[in-house]
């Protein structure tokens, strides 16, 4: 499970974009707080930042022409399988979204994304 840094969310090929909301939504669910080598970071912060990185993924999904599950899109919704958040506070929307994104992160993902054949510039 990885979340790609979130320059490259507009520039993932299929595969990786729908697989990310998949993980996304997994996160959000019965996935929060439950250890994930690469994406441990996000639980150091709020779920609503998980969400905003969500909005960022479904955003470029639908401009795709792809329609994620508009229930998503309330930030208190945690999936078929799990209560959603009774109110979760919003946060400030940050650049990055995670600090954890930055040059080091983004070359980590462009060497994974390169590992299975996918080419995408910095640009």
């Amino acid at each position: 499970m990885r979340l790609w840094h979130q320059l490259l969310i507009t520039k993932l090929p299929r595969q990786q974009l729908l697989g990310q909301h998949h993980e996304l939504a997994a996160l959000r669910g019965n996935g929060w707080g439950r250890k994930h080598a690469t994406v441990d970071y996000v639980f150091h912060y709020s779920p609503y930042k998980l969400y905003q990185f969500h909005q960022l993924v479904m955003a470029e999904m639908m401009r795709r022409g792809y329609h994620p599950n508009p229930k998503w899109l309330d930030p208190c919704y945690r999936g078929e399988h799990c209560p959603a958040y009774q109110q979760l506070a919003p946060c400030p929307l940050t650049d990055p979204i995670y600090p954890e994104h930055n040059q080091a992160y983004l070359t980590e993902c462009l060497n994974n994304l390169k590992a299975k054949g996918i080419i995408i510039s910095e640009e």
